[in-house]
């Protein structure tokens, strides 16, 4: 349900001469029952601190305000902002986030290795082509370093499927929304020999792993040492293979 108090989101968006921007992947909603419903999918949000990043002409915003998170303006690259600088407890991110810097935002909110994370749970808008390949699993076509890197220590899953009309401007393609929550780190494991390892091995998908992973040192000793096939491809080892091999190689 809409807010009586506030004025329609288009009409904010004519008032202030508010435009999506291509070049920086903006596409605004304005359907606020399905707003509410992305809202709702990290479940009770009241009191919860919250973090929205590209909030656009404020559809989610007000979304967000009805389940009962507050609001907080801060203007700044989300690329380069640090939400530990704003947030002293667990927070949950839900974000219709620009399709040019998602991937990289959400690459760094996996990232490091302090686990878990301060955030609670992502709940996160994507193409639907990258939120296939969060959620992929071994041997599709889909499946890569984004699937490992989210798989390894967090549960992923797709939460929700957009049709591109419901955009304005309609996108080229399909977007969905992915849910993310943090789960157990397997000891024993960097977070940067796996992002490094999955990088080396996924850039050279199509070749076997003992040409794509020769030049990445200790790579081929931890595949000997696991008893993994090193004529296998990076597409058909699954995420506890990859924790594997990155654990043997930080023994060295």
């Amino acid at each position: 349900m809409s807010d009586p108090y506030l004025p329609p989101l288009r009409e904010v968006i004519a008032r202030h001469g508010l435009q999506a921007t291509k070049a920086l992947g903006q596409n605004f909603l304005f359907d606020e029952q399905l707003l509410t419903r992305i809202a709702a999918i990290p479940g009770n949000l009241r009191d919860k601190a919250v973090l929205e990043i590209g909030p656009g002409p404020g559809g989610l915003t007000r979304a967000l305000l009805r389940a009962g998170a507050r609001v907080t303006v801060i203007e700044g690259d989300a690329l380069k902002f640090d939400p530990a600088l704003l947030f002293t407890e667990p927070y949950a991110i839900v974000a219709n986030l620009p399709y040019n810097v998602g991937t990289a935002l959400f690459t760094g909110w996996l990232a490091g290795e302090q686990w878990p994370p301060q955030w609670s749970s992502l709940t996160l808008m994507f193409q639907q082509e990258v939120a296939q390949r969060v959620v992929a699993e071994p041997g599709s076509s889909s499946y890569g370093r984004l699937a490992v890197l989210a798989q390894w220590r967090s549960t992923p899953k797709l939460a929700m499927k957009v049709h591109r009309s419901a955009f304005t401007p309609p996108p080229k393609v399909m977007s969905a929304i992915i849910h993310v929550v943090p789960g157990v780190a397997p000891a024993g494991v960097s977070m940067r020999k796996l992002e490094r390892l999955t990088e080396t091995a996924f850039g050279q998908r199509r070749k076997m792993l003992r040409q794509s992973l020769k030049g990445l040192p200790g790579a081929l000793d931890a595949l000997a040492a696991l008893g993994i096939d090193e004529q296998r491809r990076a597409e058909t080892l699954s995420v506890a293979e990859f924790v594997s091999v990155a654990r043997e190689m930080g023994r060295k």
